[in-house]
């Protein structure tokens, strides 16, 4: 805070999505706010405009680049209330001293659960076989698998980025469904291999012997379309393929052909490369393929964790301190 002719000179920022009134609160006992009130995400020229006294801005997504940087003279912060930072031009931002900063921990276990939620329902048709009961389909059968499904307990799981996530997947395998845990990662984790008995393998030999394929990546240039057609060639014909990761991680059309042809078993998608999906995606087509829209962290009590820690972030550096999660 800056003092001129005895009065206290709160920071500006601006925030692109509403928040908690708690969140708004604490921010506001630091900072002067304003806000973007419309319907949808504010234009980006909008925004252009916003931010040219800012020196912090609040979001959760939309692109941070060099031509809306050179909007933002005094920008100090861009706080994103998301554990992803994909919408950052980083290099940009370095250029300009503009620190960048995420909500990691906070989600860490919402997102591990909706990941067992798309295995079960994904392994046990849950999804197929709830509308089945709602249409009135229900009816006698002369075979009686048809309502069949896959274990899940004692199979093995091969999680492709063990991070945090990574890591609360990994222990909800080992320990609710007793399963094996391989592992693929830019590096090995020696504490996650000793807790949860997870084996550290390369991407090809996690593909190949996985009947639960995890893909927990930060979308980078590097995993960018990771998964494709040659990796579901690797993957074993009763297999089950899960992303709750970014869209962009695989090439969907790669996984929409391994579907229709037979390749996996089924998938369980957090996540496309086109947000939201196209009504005319084939994969909402498809019974085998459980389908919910982005909503990894979505409960009330993770997203006003994000949004607060979101906000600490924020106030840390217009304030002086600093970044209490900084990307870089």
């Amino acid at each position: 805070m800056k003092i001129r002719g005895g009065i206290i000179l709160k920071p500006n920022v601006y925030l692109t999505l509403p928040v908690p009134e708690e969140v708004r609160k604490y921010i506001a006992e630091y900072c002067e706010i304003r806000e973007w009130t419309g319907d949808g995400p504010i234009p980006r020229e909008r925004l252009m405009k916003e931010i040219a006294d800012v020196e912090g801005l609040y979001t959760s997504g939309g692109k941070i680049d060099g031509k809306l940087l050179d909007h933002a003279p005094k920008l100090k912060v861009v706080s994103n209330m998301s554990v992803g930072y994909n919408n950052f031009d980083v290099e940009a931002m370095k250029a300009r001293n503009v620190i960048g900063t995420n909500t990691p921990y906070v989600l860490d276990n919402t997102v591990a659960d909706l990941t067992f939620a798309l295995i079960l329902s994904a392994a046990r048709r849950i999804a197929e076989l709830d509308h089945l009961v709602k249409d009135g389909q229900w009816e006698p059968m002369k075979d009686e698998e048809a309502f069949f499904g896959v274990d899940v307990h004692n199979k093995t799981i091969g999680i492709i980025g063990m991070g945090r996530i990574g890591e609360a997947i990994a222990k909800r395998a080992k320990f609710g469904f007793e399963m094996d845990v391989l592992y693929y990662n830019r590096s090995r984790k020696l504490e996650a291999e000793e807790k949860y008995g997870a084996t550290y393998c390369d991407l090809e030999s996690l593909l190949q012997k996985s009947d639960f394929v995890v893909l927990m990546t930060p979308l980078t240039p590097e995993t960018y379309q990771l998964i494709g057609e040659n990796e579901f060639d690797l993957m074993k014909e009763s297999a089950i393929f899960i992303n709750v990761s970014r869209g962009q991680t695989v090439d969907e059309n790669a996984l929409i052909h391994a579907l229709q042809d037979n390749k996996i078993y089924g998938a369980g998608l957090d996540v496309f490369e086109k947000e939201p999906v196209d009504k005319d995606n084939p994969l909402l087509a498809m019974k085998n393929v459980v389908t919910v829209p982005h909503i990894g962290s979505a409960t009330r009590q993770t997203r006003d964790a994000m949004a607060m820690r979101a906000a600490e972030n924020l106030v840390a550096v217009v304030t002086g301190k600093a970044a209490i999660d900084p990307v870089y």
